[in-house]
């Protein structure tokens, strides 16, 4: 698998390259969805898009292994004796006994300016590649291109994820619901997704998690509304700037005092606003933030205990709040079994260069609605440019963000085989 995907280092280049130059947002990427499909066509590979986003689900049949010895199962009663719809019966009986695994790669990019001054810089202004899924969409490419050529060897059937608007738009939640976990004619036996990284760990390491991978993600959105006044009589006013200053305050501290440290939780306030001039006090103010918890009970707590200490900041004020909870991404959990799986192939193609991670990481992801699903586990991949120091570097979402090119082989031979190795291992039970 390496070799192969060696002997693709400048196709998945070139493939990355033009990605990264027309980033495209959310769930509708009209021109990544074209060069993806320009890529597919031709592989003998099943292909569909989806309705309310441009998804794009590849099935890819193998024909190796007891697949291979099932189809032929199907075909044994078809001579001149057969029925023919006896045949055809015990062929759907076949597919249906195929090992499935699903491999995922999102493709949306983020609004982001890009300042990296790589010479394959966007070409949109305002939008860029900051996350690295042009390298996640590259690499499945890749490994549908070996897969394709090694579908001999491919004991049941792989579905290629492709999909939009991972960054906030909930995009696995839309491919779920249009069946691409079924694509295949039956539920996936296992999924794996992969992710890189512009910071953190060195160049070429991988990193997994069972269990709790990432945290889940929730929104807060706050309007305290008061009463507008002159800024020299704030007496005769009721002023909302204070009273919204005082709720970020004491986020942070009921974060500290009713939550316990070691099931953390982090409230981010990162939007503030309020006002239009210095000596105006405004009728409102408004501020937005990022919800992580690593426990569905914190979470739920959160989703109680921060309406309770807004509404009673306002009411001691004698102001009204308007408070939205908004539930966004799950807890990102790993299945222990498929990520010792995972773990143990990492290690058999790159040995020396795995490791698990202590802790989960406070990012999330909509991968975690296929975890929810489908037994499977999650990969971090480093992308940090050889000799680069990985703490210093800028993470991912930066608009300095940079992504090694040579780690898109890794993770395409780190697909194909996952995809091989698992339908084997499935079909040999």
């Amino acid at each position: 698998m390496i070799d192969e995907a060696r002997g693709l280092q400048d196709t998945l280049t070139a493939w990355r390259h033009a990605l990264h130059q027309e980033p495209e947002i959310g769930l509708d990427l009209p021109r990544t969805q074209e060069k993806v499909l320009a890529v597919l066509d031709g592989l003998g590979l099943e292909l569909s898009t989806g309705t309310d986003t441009t998804s794009v689900t590849a099935v890819l049949r193998g024909t190796g292994g007891s697949a291979a010895r099932a189809e032929h199962r199907g075909g044994e009663n078809d001579d001149d004796g057969g029925s023919p719809s006896s045949s055809t019966v015990q062929g759907s009986a076949a597919q249906a006994e195929r090992p499935v695994v699903l491999l995922r790669a999102d493709m949306d990019g983020l609004p982001v300016q890009e300042r990296t001054g790589v010479e394959f810089t966007s070409r949109i202004d305002g939008a860029m590649h900051a996350c690295g899924h042009d390298l996640h969409t590259s690499m499945l490419l890749g490994a549908a291109t070996i897969l394709a050529d090694n579908r001999h060897k491919l004991a049941g059937d792989v579905v290629l994820m492709f999909q939009p608007g991972e960054e906030g738009y909930d995009g696995a939640s839309v491919m779920v619901r249009e069946g691409v976990l079924d694509a295949a004619g039956r539920r996936a036996d296992a999924a794996f997704g992969l992710h890189v990284f512009s910071s953190m760990e060195p160049h070429g390491r991988f990193v997994t998690r069972p269990g709790v991978m990432m945290s889940a993600s929730d929104g807060l959105f706050v309007t305290v509304r008061g009463a507008g006044g002159h800024g020299s009589a704030p007496h005769a006013a009721k002023d909302p700037v204070t009273v919204a200053a005082e709720m970020v305050l004491a986020l942070q501290t009921m974060v500290t005092r009713q939550f316990n440290m070691f099931d953390p939780c982090v409230v981010t306030v990162g939007r503030l606003a309020a006002g239009t001039k210095r000596n105006v006090i405004p009728d409102a103010a408004e501020f937005d933030a990022t919800i992580r918890t690593f426990s569905d009970a914190n979470r739920d707590r959160m989703q109680r205990a921060i309406p309770r200490l807004l509404e009673g900041i306002a009411h001691a004020h004698g102001l009204e709040v308007d408070v939205r909870y908004a539930a966004e991404y799950p807890l990102t959990v790993t299945d222990v079994a498929e990520t010792e799986f995972a773990e143990s192939t990492i290690n058999e193609l790159f040995d020396g260069r795995h490791s698990r991670l202590a802790q989960p990481l406070s990012g999330s992801e909509d991968f975690s609605r296929v975890l929810a699903e489908v037994p499977g586990s999650f990969i971090g991949l480093s992308a940090v440019p050889a000799g680069v120091d990985p703490t210093t570097t800028a993470f991912n979402h930066s608009p300095f963000a940079a992504f090694d090119d040579s780690v898109l082989t890794d993770g395409a031979a780190l697909y194909a085989q996952l995809a091989l190795a698992k339908t084997a291992e499935l079909a040999a039970r």
